[in-house]
């Protein structure tokens, strides 16, 4: 039965906080004590007119938190609270939400729609409410239905299909759900509002209407309506025409063909004379057209053209007249966009799709680009200077070296000249395109770069001063920075032109991070790019200003300590302070260790570095915990056995990481050191074993951390058992039982969802990582432990061998552990390679492959595998 909660429901939004908290206390309690006499009421204060508007917007927020939330878990159990009200209960609510479209407080009704929404994603995928979709369509066709009505039912229809899936409604549904949105469009409708809500309805509906795009009259008429849209008196109902346009795009491209000239002409008009909300739109059509573009170019077969989707190659068509059109809108630039990360308007929009279109047809843009940039170079107004610069940068990926390099060697004087502009646009533009540049001609490993000994000392001096320029511009030259010393990894000889200046680059990049005038961002880049010219440089020249650059970072981070902290934004930037400088150590140790030469200089601070980390987690925080675990991995790996006496007060902290479900990128970073540590410690992690089998145990079973982090869990177990060999026995029957349901689930995940496919792949090849350590932590002593778990294994990795297209990194564990089982049980291996038919076509297939890594790990396995049978013979 439903109560009267207006007061209630005022008081909570009540100034004074005394009356707020019994309020809400009040309305939490009756929750808790009669769940669907709560819905009941809060639906019926919503739908009645006669209540006042802020009590009924309260009551429909509260009802739709109450069905939905952001949070897997959380959303679950509010699905569950619902589907276990009474049916009655429940149809009395949604008949109420329903007769609230009527509403004449506009208000009302749209939260409404919400709601219904929010309920429909529950039921509808469970066959719950078959007559919603009747329900609302009778709004649409009723005699004199008024406008507001048509409206709400509309924006209904929209928020539903933006729910629910595609499979959830029938054709027949998604035919009369498609005749309403595409009738409420119509220039015939008076009310610009129902047309509004219409287009924005169609919107969500697109994915839904395969059948009818394949339908060419249906398709006409539907492109029809949104053409005519698109060229309406308001504003707002063009742009939410060309974001249907945008969504087509990507959705059913190959059926584009018949329209595109319609459609340029639409854009091209949009750009030119529209306000900036449509514009923008109008320029992302074409972004959208390369993405697919794009995609086809990278998926096609290079022989045959072969591809599901037909090449239409709308981009090159339309290049002569496209580019034209998107240079022009370099010219709009804003005032205040450098300083702003927020601000997306016309020129950028503009260059990135340039960007887009050199991406897709590659040297054909340069000389439709070239002349503008020429023209407007020298020219007097900043905006034709800025323009043509960013023009340049915007096509440097996608055409050939040998088209760009030319006219790069010929610009660079010049750019480096318009780093000392009086116009800070400008020299924020050129700095990023200096960054563009040394990201993309400068790779001496491969023999090109557009660096040569001649030029590079100007380089280096004119980025070291222009780091000191106003901090938007100072961030672009360390991406630059950034860029001009990764370009020198692994680059043999050539690595050593950059050394001379190392200990320069390092005091600039430090002052930088210093510097008072700026925000974490800059300090943030700063500190990234210090990692990265670290990282690059040639070691057996650099050693020692590492060195030196050590107690440098040590004395800085142990200076965070003493920072006072009044707020949590001061603890904030603590945090990030101390985030930056633990990355700064973790590169460090990790470049220092790579050669036994350098090792030491590692070791004879690292009792000093493992205290600052111990003292960064006493500040608990979650970014820094984050770094500082990273580092302390590494750490572990240069200090080798010798890491054991941190062991016991670093303990805690691995156990307040793998037990920070909340934050869980912490939880799956602590289980990465945890295999960082194992492989350091080897046995000698042993009496910390039942510690933390117990709490990654925990982590498998819980239903509340992110599945993300179960991969690297079973991939610890794998360095857990290599680590301690026979020791891992008693935890064989905890282990496996987790590893096998795991399988059996990789079988059943939903791999048309990209993001569903890498977490598989990231499932499968941890399960054969855990079954690798296993084995090999057991062959020595106890190797039959794992024979009666041997067809399990193989049942999986036949199964992944059935998987097409298959994860190269998921074949590489496949075999490698094919290769451990065989190696770790040797004569006990012919009871259980029964069906050797799969095995040959698997190995086979790896020993035709390109992959030298892959070729070589099939060989040792096809070895085990031989050796095994010939000890049975």
């Amino acid at each position: 039965m439903a109560l009267e909660i207006t007061q209630f429901l005022l008081a909570a939004q009540s100034a004074d906080a005394k009356i707020r908290t019994e309020a809400e206390s009040n309305l939490s309690q009756f929750r808790e004590q009669n769940l669907p006499g709560f819905f009941l009421s809060l639906a019926v204060e919503l739908s009645n007119d006669g209540k006042p508007t802020e009590s009924r917007r309260l009551a429909g927020i509260v009802l739709k938190n109450s069905l939905d939330a952001k949070e897997t878990v959380r959303k679950q159990q509010l699905v569950q609270q619902w589907l276990a009200i009474d049916s009655s209960c429940k149809s009395q609510i949604k008949s109420l939400l329903l007769s609230c479209l009527g509403s004449s407080v506009r208000e009302a009704s749209h939260t409404a729609s919400q709601v219904i929404a929010k309920i429909a994603s529950i039921e509808v995928p469970q066959k719950q409410w078959p007559e919603l979709i009747g329900s609302l369509l009778v709004n649409m066709t009723q005699q004199g239905s008024p406008a507001s009505v048509k409206q709400a039912t509309l924006e209904t229809l929209g928020y539903v299909c933006e729910e629910i899936s595609h499979h959830d409604l029938v054709q027949d549904e998604v035919n009369s759900v498609l005749t309403a949105v595409v009738q409420g469009m119509n220039v015939e409708e008076e009310s610009v509002e129902v047309r509004l809500a219409a287009t924005r309805a169609l919107y969500n509906a697109l994915d839904f209407a395969q059948t009818n795009f394949d339908n060419e009259m249906e398709r006409n008429y539907i492109m029809k309506v949104i053409c005519e849209a698109a060229t309406a008196k308001e504003g707002q109902l063009r742009q939410a025409a060309f974001e249907c346009l945008v969504s087509i795009a990507s959705t059913y491209y190959e059926l584009l063909e018949p329209y595109m000239q319609t459609l340029f002409q639409l854009t091209a008009k949009a750009v030119k004379e529209d306000e900036e909300a449509v514009a923008l739109q109008a320029i992302e059509f074409w972004s959208s057209i390369c993405d697919e573009e794009i995609e086809l170019q990278d998926y096609e077969v290079p022989d045959s053209g072969d591809s599901s989707v037909q090449h239409s190659r709308f981009i090159e068509k339309a290049l002569g007249v496209l580019v034209p059109m998107l240079l022009e809108t370099l010219l709009k630039q804003d005032e205040e966009q450098d300083q702003d990360d927020d601000i997306w308007n016309l020129a950028m929009a503009g260059g990135t799709c340039l960007g887009l279109v050199a991406r897709t047809v590659g040297d054909a843009v340069v000389p439709l680009v070239m002349p503008f940039v020429e023209a407007n170079i020298m020219k007097p107004d900043w905006r034709s200077r800025e323009a043509a610069i960013y023009a340049f940068g915007s096509i440097l990926e996608g055409p050939s070296i040998e088209k760009l390099s030319p006219m790069v060697h010929a610009g660079l004087k010049h750019l480096l000249d318009a780093m000392k502009d009086n116009n800070e646009h400008i020299r924020d533009t050129t700095a990023w395109t200096l960054s563009r540049i040394f990201e993309l001609l400068h790779t001496p490993a491969s023999g090109f770069s557009v660096i040569t000994p001649a030029n590079l000392q100007q380089i280096v001096e004119v980025l070291l001063e222009s780091i000191k320029d106003v901090p938007h511009v100072a961030e672009k030259v360390c991406g630059a920075i950034y860029f001009l010393s990764q370009g020198y990894e692994d680059a043999g000889t050539s690595s050593s032109l950059l050394t001379p200046f190392i200990t320069q680059i390092i005091s600039s990049l430090i002052a930088t991070a210093d510097r008072t005038d700026s925000g974490s961002k800059l300090r943030t880049t700063a500190y990234e790019t210090l990692n990265e010219v670290v990282r690059c440089s040639n070691l057996s020249e650099t050693s020692q200003i590492i060195n030196h650059l050590c107690p440098v970072i040590m004395d800085k981070l142990a200076q965070t300590f003493e920072l006072q902290i009044l707020s949590s934004d001061d603890r904030e930037k603590q945090g990030d302070l101390q985030a930056s400088l633990c990355g700064v150590l973790q590169v460090i140790i990790q470049k220092l260790s790579s050669a036994d030469e350098t090792k030491a200089i590692i070791l004879q601070v690292a009792d000093q570095i493992m205290t600052l980390f111990l003292k960064v987690f006493a500040c608990r925080s979650s970014t820094v915990h984050e770094e500082a675990m990273l580092a302390i991995g590494a750490l572990a790996y240069a200090t080798g056995s010798d890491f054991l006496k941190y062991m016991p007060e670093f303990y805690k902290y691995i156990e307040m990481g793998l037990q920070n479900f909340e934050e869980y990128q912490v939880c799956s970073i602590s289980v990465g050191v945890v295999g960082d540590i194992c492989r350091a410690l080897d046995d000698k992690i042993l009496p910390y074993c039942d510690g933390i089998m117990t709490l990654l145990l925990k982590d498998l079973s819980s239903g509340e951390l992110n599945r993300s982090v179960k991969p690297p869990i079973f991939s610890c177990f794998g360095d857990i058992a290599l680590a301690i060999g026979e020791h891992f026995e008693k935890y064989l029957q905890y282990a496996l039982p987790m590893m096998q349901s795991a399988a059996q689930m990789c079988a059943q995940l939903d791999n048309s969802d990209d993001e569903m496919l890498e977490y598989g792949n990231q499932l499968r090849r941890s399960i054969f990582e855990a079954y690798s350590g296993l084995l090999q932590g057991f062959k020595s002593t106890k190797a039959n432990l794992m024979l009666p778990h041997a067809p399990h294994l193989l049942q999986f990795i036949e199964l992944v061998a059935k998987d097409s297209p298959r994860d190269e990194s998921v074949t590489k564990a496949a075999v490698a552990v094919l290769g451990d089982l065989a190696d770790a049980l040797g004569s006990s291996a012919k009871t259980i390679f029964k069906d050797p038919a799969f095995l040959e076509q698997l190995l086979g297939e790896c020993l035709q492959s390109d992959d030298e890594q892959l070729k070589e790990t099939a060989t040792w396995t096809q070895g085990m595998i031989g050796r095994a049978f010939s000890v049975c013979g």
